[in-house]
């Protein structure tokens, strides 16, 4: 295990002392360096104190876990890897990501999502375990985004405007979600059984590293939010 102190580093040289390293690295200090791991591949990654904007911006298959909250833009472009935050993160998390995982212990600002997509059996995979912000799943092409909402206080599970202009992928809601106004062209349905069979997993991961019940998590009602239109802005432009 490799210790980098990044309290006087800027974030170009942590970033050349995070490429240079063999073996899992741990980073302390950390006070706001932008673009830690950026396009990383290789590196297992744990850091403490809180990263700037764009943590593991286009990473392509490294693991990164924060001990503390992160700042905008975490996996931005992300390809492949895992990140796991231990508090809550900034606007614009997992901003246009193709592949990978994001697990959120706490919150999620605004724009959470926004352009996920998918492709061939690249899935990628949001779980946030509080709540998400305004525009959550924004113009999202693809992908699962679950929304957990444990300890929220009575606070809504979203805020405005979730899956405006949605048009592929899923998102899954803890909570019936009556209180929530969603565009018309998504469709939203109660989730059964056989709906959480393919969200199960990652629950359960996220459960493993935040050390929650799984069997209390799941006690809920859940919430399916899935695009029925892949060109959901067709009624601006037709007259039928």
């Amino acid at each position: 295990m490799i210790t980098i102190d990044a309290a006087m580093l800027d974030y170009k040289s942590l970033n050349r002392q995070l490429r240079e390293a063999n073996g899992a690295c741990t980073i302390t200090g950390c006070c706001g360096q932008r673009f830690i791991a950026a396009g990383m591949s290789d590196k297992k990654i744990t850091i403490h104190g809180v990263p700037g904007n764009a943590m593991g911006a286009y990473l392509n298959g490294a693991s990164i876990t924060v001990h503390a909250n992160a700042q905008d833009a975490v996996g931005d472009t992300m390809n492949e890897g895992e990140i796991v935050i231990h508090g809550s993160i900034g606007d614009a998390a997992g901003y246009a990501m193709r592949g990978g995982k994001i697990y959120v212990r706490g919150g999620a600002g605004y724009r959470a999502g926004i352009h996920m997509k998918a492709y061939e059996d690249k899935v990628p995979v949001m779980v946030v375990g509080g709540t998400a912000g305004s525009f959550l799943g924004e113009y999202q092409a693809g992908g699962i985004i679950i929304v957990l909402g444990l300890e929220a206080g009575g606070k809504p599970i979203v805020g405005n405007f979730p899956c405006t202009g949605m048009h592929g992928g899923k998102m899954l809601l803890r909570g019936d979600c009556n209180n929530i106004h969603f565009p018309h062209q998504v469709t939203v349905k109660p989730a059964v059984d056989a709906d959480l069979a393919e969200f199960k997993p990652y629950i359960s991961e996220y459960c493993t590293l935040f050390g929650y019940d799984i069997a209390d998590v799941l006690n809920a009602p859940f919430t399916l939010v899935t695009p029925d239109s892949k060109n959901p802005y067709k009624q601006m432009y037709v007259a039928n």
